[in-house]
């Protein structure tokens, strides 16, 4: 299996533990599609793409009919995303994606953490480069007809990067750019999509000792504890 695969199954074993912090990412992601699109799933890609995910999560329908209609509200303030970059101890890489209605909050938010737990808060560009910026589908494995080899030739002109099982779907990863353009393709082929979304692979990882993981770990729970902050990435292998 290639790097996509391994990446997964490590992120796997440290999904978001609590149920309100899923809820309320996607929740931020509702707002931020319909803002940029309307409220129709049918005619708003990034909306759907949102809606399959809250499902995959086991949201509510309620809760996301919510969601939707909040987000229609013009008084509703839009998130923005910022990304931020800097490094943890022992020269761990570390990016992450937030969405704010508060640019000053988040700022002064991330760079607590990072201050606290002796890392660097760095520049735009700092370590950005050193992630490959990804999208990625899970569909249903009964409505694929064909082998995976047959499948990535089918998907070849997406620059398709990876493509295996686990235990959700059939799973494909490609460049962030191909993410329209892929999802089209399933949805014209009647393959049903169970999740998707973007996702940063470190091109290199740094293999540390269990202490120096542990000081690690420390500044990424207390980034992916914020409200404001969306995913972490880190360039620390195997975790």
């Amino acid at each position: 299996m290639g790097r996509a695969f391994e990446f997964r199954k490590a992120r796997k074993m440290k999904r978001w533990s609590a149920m309100a912090k899923t809820f309320t990412r996607i929740g931020k992601d509702i707002v931020m599609a319909v803002k940029e699109a309307g409220p129709n799933p049918e005619t708003n890609s990034r909306l759907r793409a949102v809606i399959q995910n809250a499902k995959a999560a086991n949201m509510p329908k309620d809760n996301i009919e919510r969601a939707i209609k909040k987000a229609s509200d013009k008084d509703t303030a839009n998130y923005k995303e910022v990304l931020f970059e800097g490094y943890a101890p022992h020269g761990i890489a570390v990016l992450i994606e937030t969405a704010t209605n508060n640019n000053n909050r988040t700022v002064a938010n991330v760079r607590a953490a990072f201050n606290k737990y002796d890392g660097n808060l760095g520049t735009s560009g700092s370590v950005v480069f050193m992630f490959d910026h990804t999208c990625n589908f899970t569909v249903k494995k009964e409505d694929i007809t064909v082998d995976m080899e047959e499948l990535e030739l089918a998907l070849i002109d997406f620059d398709v990067e990876e493509v295996f099982v686990d235990d959700e779907g059939v799973v494909v990863y490609a460049p962030f750019e191909q993410f329209g353009a892929i999802q089209a393709f399933f949805e014209e082929n009647s393959v049903e999509i169970i999740s998707s979304g973007f996702e940063r692979i470190p091109t290199s990882t740094t293999k540390l000792s269990q202490e120096q993981q542990t000081d690690v770990e420390k500044l990424l729970e207390r980034l992916e504890e914020d409200d404001d902050v969306q995913q972490v990435y880190h360039s620390m292998e195997g975790n």
